[in-house]
């Protein structure tokens, strides 16, 4: 387990990248197996590019073939559908992923349901949903999977804890309160429409914030030695640092939280890195998966 108040996310998602690929060698020997990862981008927005990158590099740093589709800015629903139904049915691609967001033309649900759930990496399709919800083998989304596995390896067992999910978004609140009542967790899911926020939040053991406002959760609402889980990233302005100068913050007041909590991630460098980490951990899952391959312990 780690050790301290901070919960460096930077440095298990380092470790956990490299059991992946640890686990790919393995299956190249033993199965001649190469998980191949194919990644869609549409547009040209300046943020999804960078990541669409890391992403393509770590997968080729753990071994796995790494598939790139860069489609223009207008093209359309029909023919990215067309291009998924491609990957659908080419047995080289283990895991499908989608950058979000798609330009206005095109329907983001519709597009993702259209994945094989088989190589739904993301976890967003409505069947992983459904699986994970009624808790069966399911593909989880990444970025609430990584905030288990930091809870997991800084608390152990889990169970009997009380856990507050503030946020109840189909990609980060509602799967991370599935995940903590596997867990054995008692799971309370907060939002803004909820009475009394801070008196909430004070209740838990482990408080997860998945709001997207920048520092909404203030110290006084967290209760003494909680273990917090910030999932924000926000970028705000920073005039010390310069005219139109920005930094990044989390969902939680960080220097207030940090004096209370018993240990918290930090933005940057917690949740943050785990989200690629766990994609490629999907990934080698679903290429198991689908060949009835026994998924290594990751």
């Amino acid at each position: 387990m780690s050790t301290g108040g901070i919960i460096d996310g930077k440095a298990f998602a380092a470790a956990l990248r490299g059991r992946v690929g640890q686990a790919v060698g393995g299956l190249v020997l033993e199965h001649g197996l190469k998980p191949g990862l194919a990644v869609v981008l549409v547009g040209d927005d300046p943020a999804s590019r960078v990541y669409v990158r890391n992403k393509a590099a770590q997968t080729v740093e753990a071994g796995m073939n790494s598939i790139e589709h860069r489609l223009p800015d207008d093209t359309t629903q029909d023919t990215l559908l067309t291009l998924i139904a491609e990957l659908n049915a080419d047995a080289a691609v283990d895991g499908i992923l989608v950058q979000l967001p798609l330009p206005g033309q095109i329907d983001s649900q519709a597009v993702l349901d259209a994945i094989d759930p088989a190589k739904d990496v993301d976890g967003f399709h409505v069947v992983n949903a459904g699986r994970l919800a009624t808790g069966g083998a399911a593909l989880v989304p990444c970025t609430p999977l990584g905030c288990l596995l930091l809870l997991k390896d800084r608390l152990g067992d889990l169970s009997g804890l009380h856990a507050v999910v503030v946020g109840r978004s189909n990609i980060v609140g509602k799967p991370m309160a599935q995940l903590l009542l596997g867990a054995n967790c008692t799971v309370t899911v907060a939002h803004s429409r909820t009475r009394d926020l801070p008196a909430v939040c004070r209740q838990a053991d482990i408080l997860v914030a998945a709001v997207g406002r920048p520092e909404m959760v203030r110290g006084d609402w967290i209760k003494p030695g909680a273990t917090v889980i910030d999932v924000g990233i926000n970028r705000v302005p920073a005039p010390d640092r310069g005219e139109g100068k920005t930094r990044l913050v989390g969902d939680v007041a960080f220097a207030e939280a940090s004096a209370v909590a018993g240990a918290i991630t930090p933005v940057p460098g917690g949740v943050g890195p785990m989200t690629i980490a766990v994609l490629l951990r999907n990934t080698v899952e679903a290429a198991c998966r689908r060949r009835g391959i026994v998924v290594p312990a990751l």
